[in-house]
């Protein structure tokens, strides 16, 4: 292939997905750091909640659930819930309700999804059919991308085979030196 014709490519496969290359590393760089703060959505209200829980654990299924959502005075949609060893938590569209099962201390927590954030995330996450398979046209994009982009110049000291080579390794090793190191 020319290098004009794998700089067109280059050039206006870059152009096509600027944006959602964009949005995906925003949202990749904020949920690097959701364990810290929760780029998705933010706390208007919590609110300590105090609920008495079966003894039996088997009791607590979507019958109780959905009395304990009446009790609470919910009025957000349900999606679902889970419960752990020692924690019951309830999932609506704004709300969360977390409860420990030993002592049935709790909280309600009201929050509003971040404007724009909420839905950079939601891209990153999105498990729909279609999203799968534009995701991976998206991802072989960026193959191409970044191999055009190697092959791009063909004269000079900044070509791939003078210099590119050395700085490519350098950007392999890195990630597996920190799989190496820190798993």
């Amino acid at each position: 292939m020319k290098a004009k014709t794998l700089r067109a490519l280059h050039r206006d496969l870059g152009y096509f997905y600027v944006g959602l290359i964009i949005s995906f590393a925003c949202s990749g760089i904020m949920m690097n750091h959701r364990g810290t703060w929760h780029p998705e959505k933010y706390t208007v209200e919590t609110k300590a909640i105090q609920v008495k829980l079966p003894k039996n654990k088997k009791d607590i299924n979507d019958n109780y659930v959905e009395n304990l959502v009446t009790t609470l005075q919910i009025e957000d949609k349900l999606k679902r819930h889970l419960l752990r060893s020692d924690q019951l938590r309830l999932m609506f569209n704004n709300t969360e309700v977390e409860i420990d099962t030993k002592t049935g201390k709790g909280e309600v927590i009201e929050f509003i999804k971040t404007p724009l954030i909420s839905q950079m995330v939601t891209l990153h996450k999105n498990t729909s059919n279609w999203w799968i398979y534009y995701s991976d046209i998206f991802g072989l994009s960026l193959i191409i991308i970044a191999i055009t982009g190697t092959l791009m110049l063909t004269h000079g000291k900044h070509t791939f085979k003078r210099r590119g080579w050395k700085l490519a390794i350098a950007g392999v090793l890195f990630p597996i030196l920190f799989l190496v190191i820190f798993n």
